[in-house]
């Protein structure tokens, strides 16, 4: 970092703020944040939106522009000749090591970094070619990598000088559009580690300001650009400005900013330059790093709910709102978002309710302000299904579970039991709703046609009702099932439009059918001839109840050739057919199954990833974090007893694992804040060794005798977990 002399002189820029304040006049602040889109790329993969907006009731399209973009572009300014390679500069720093002599790298670098112009001719490859289109930046990489590496171990007055040249550059006249040059210094600049450094982040925030300020055109070339640059670099800009967005909240040293109300524009800016980072992280399959490395934890600590609303009220045009950009929260803020949503959506349903039995001047029921499910457990499906479509008006209630003949009370334990009960015998193979894949070990939605699709429409009002109550459900879908149920996130108040229906590919297929996938794949790449080898026509044959049945993937498919030609158009279709077209109806009633449980404004802010995880939690056990989050009542952790029941569940195989995580907690995924969040307790049960545990599972409390000895503990815990079924009071 800087020495404590160039921090203080860093951190007085009044000129300098006050200049470019000036000059930037109207670009935007965290009270009017510019709209941010980007166009789509021609022959290539569409951008996502930058920033959502919540009124548009769906995630947004991009407009079209051609891929030498309309905006004029200006001309490059001619270009001062710099022949300093990268070898000369490792032998002029080594040398300066050795000698103590700084001279030669000074110069080099308070020339380079004194201005754009001098930028784009020390890193440029070629200065005398144009560099124009995105496939190719024309930035040096290697020169810019070592040139930065080098520059945190020089002698403090060489990195001031660096810092200066920028503050040169962001104080240049604009006129007009920017050049391709321009693009280049921002891309290069932004690579800058002296911005780790808070004594820097006045000037790193009018260079993050300008960025975001630009014109989508320009946005377009620094996205495709910044996909290029290598994976550990790209992670550093990313951490770079979570950092930045995170000290801008909370300060360890208040001090060494400028007062929030005078930099409210800081935190927009930022979040609008890593939205650019995140739309070229998207366009790389697989991405250059995890959708997750996206995550500002730190959000995770401010009035998120104020957040929301904002959004829902003002959408893009008046006020920022860190939901415009959903990739920086995390998947455990975005599900304190939906979780806060849904009691607020419980709580105005269960007050309607009580006003309209008042005003009908009926006695209250308590009942009244739950969703009360009843079953038996040998009609199971048909119970459940029965009671949700009679009980369509109260399916966003708190719902309580009673299984008939059963003395149990419902304080969440029953209903975690009926979810997985429930769920376990709908996705039995006999049953013929789903097909499971052993291949991919998931199931997918069975092609057969049937006169009633409701209880399709049932399996997605359960998994909407286990996301709405917090409960975690063990359902193996894959992927392209979460992408499919989000297309769109919000119902459409036309009713013929089409819903489920998203662009599939055949790595999509692969997830579900890998050998059928594989074959295709093979197809694509059979350097044959494919007319006269395979024999294939747009059609495709389906076993239906041993009746074979025929389907043309496109008018008169039966009578066109499978040739050299067509064959990706084929592959494509085909895929279509099977994720898409042949499942149409079976989807359409899950998914709007879902959705009347779910309907909500916060469904936009989630990647289909993050909708699977809220599904079914985590199916990862760690019960080393369960052992240190685990409270005691009765017992203290280093009791004889608590080290033994430690010592048999961490030697157990992940089957027994599960089986006790459901025993004592009615389901056997991990939430989405991990094991902590499952507040586990073992309190000690004052009965005879003789017993074998009890648990609570609406309180994830599991009751433990005092056994004696080891061996004894583990026996009676091994009965007790496999024989975990049906409810009753002592």
């Amino acid at each position: 970092g800087l020495e404590e002399g160039a921090k203080n002189q860093f951190s007085t820029f009044s000129n300098f703020i006050t200049t470019i304040n000036q000059k930037k006049e109207g670009i935007g602040n965290r009270n009017s944040p510019a709209q941010l889109l980007i166009p789509n790329i021609k022959n290539g993969r569409d951008l996502p939106p930058l920033c959502l907006d919540v009124r548009q009731k769906q995630r947004m399209s991009i407009d079209s522009l051609p891929q030498e973009l309309k905006a004029p572009s200006p001309p490059e300014p001619s270009l001062p000749i710099r022949t300093k390679t990268v070898k000369d500069f490792q032998d002029d720093v080594e040398k300066s090591k050795a000698s103590g002599d700084w001279k030669a790298v000074h110069s080099f670098y308070s020339t380079t970094f004194d201005s754009f112009v001098e930028i784009n001719a020390a890193f440029k490859k070629d200065t005398n070619s144009p560099f124009n289109t995105i496939e190719d930046s024309g930035i040096d990489a290697k020169f810019v990598n070592v040139v930065y590496d080098a520059l945190l171990n020089t002698p403090q007055d060489v990195q001031k000088s660096v810092l200066k040249g920028i503050i040169n550059g962001l104080l240049q006249e604009w006129t007009g559009p920017r050049s391709k040059d321009d693009l280049r210094a921002y891309c290069i600049l932004l690579q800058n580690p002296q911005f780790s450094n808070t004594s820097t982040y006045v000037i790193y925030a009018h260079l993050l300001r300008q960025i975001a300020a630009l014109t989508e055109a320009d946005h377009h070339f620094l996205v495709h650009w910044s996909k290029k640059i290598s994976q550990r670099r790209f992670k550093q800009v990313v951490d770079r400005l979570l950092q930045f967005i995170s000290l801008r909240l909370f300060p360890a040293k208040p001090e060494e900013f400028p007062p929030m109300v005078k930099c409210t524009w800081w935190i927009p800016s930022a979040t609008k330059v890593l939205a650019l980072f995140n739309a070229a992280n998207s366009l790389i399959s697989p991405p250059i790093i995890s959708y997750t490395d996206f995550y500002n934890s730190t959000l995770d600590h401010i009035d998120l709910m104020e957040e929301y609303h904002n959004w829902q009220c003002y959408g893009n045009s008046h006020r920022f709102s860190f939901c415009q950009y959903p990739f920086i929260i995390s998947i455990a803020a975005k599900k304190v978002i939906i979780q806060r949503d849904s009691e607020q959506q419980m709580i105005s349903i269960a007050r309607q309710s009580l006003v309209d039995k008042v005003s009908r001047r009926q006695k209250p029921d308590m009942n009244m302000l739950f969703l009360n499910v009843k079953v038996r457990r040998t009609h199971l499906v048909s119970d459940s299904l029965d009671e949700l479509a009679r009980k369509k008006a109260d399916l966003k209630k708190k719902l309580k579970v009673t299984f008939v003949g059963e003395a149990g009370l419902d304080m969440g334990g029953l209903t975690k039991e009926w979810f997985l009960l429930l769920i376990r015998q709908i996705f039995h193979p006999d049953y013929g709703m789903f097909t499971y894949h052993k291949d991919s070990h998931c199931h997918w939605f069975s092609s057969f046609k049937c006169d009633n699709y409701s209880e399709f429409r049932l399996v997605g009002a359960l998994m909407g009702l286990a996301v709405y109550n917090s409960i975690a459900l063990d359902i193996r879908f894959p992927p392209c099932c979460y992408k499919k149920l989000l297309s769109p996130p919000i119902v459409p108040c036309d009713h013929n439009t089409l819903v489920g229906i998203c662009g599939v590919t055949l790595d999509d297929l692969f997830q579900i059918m890998p050998e059928l996938a594989h074959g295709l794949s093979e197809l694509l790449s059979y350097e044959g001839n494919v007319e006269e080898d395979f024999y294939s026509t747009f059609q495709v044959f389906q076993e239906e109840f041993g009746v074979i049945k025929s389907y043309n993937l496109k008018p008169n498919g039966d009578k066109i050739p499978v040739t050299n030609r067509n064959r990706k158009e084929y592959v494509q279709l085909y895929v279509d057919f099977l994720l898409n077209k042949s499942i149409y109806k079976q989807f359409a009633a899950f998914y709007y199954g879902f959705h009347s449980v779910c309907a909500s404004y916060a469904l936009l802010l989630l990647r289909p990833e993050e909708v699977e995880i809220l599904v079914c939690g985590s199916p990862e056990l760690d019960m080393s974090a369960l052992q240190r989050s685990t409270q005691y009542e009765g017992y203290q952790k280093t009791d004889l007893t608590i080290r033994y029941f430690w010592d048999v569940v961490l030697g157990f195989s992940l089957d027994l694992q599960k089986k006790l995580l459901h025993f004592a907690t009615g389901s056997d995924r991990v939430p989405v804040g991990g094991m902590a969040d499952l507040n586990f307790k073992i309190s000690k049960s004052e009965t005879s060794t003789n017993w074998l545990p009890v648990a609570h599972t609406c309180f994830n409390q599991l009751c433990l005798p005092p056994y004696k000895n080891k061996k004894e503990l583990k026996e009676k815990l091994i009965i007790g977990i496999s024989n975990a079924e049906g409810f009753g009071l002592e």
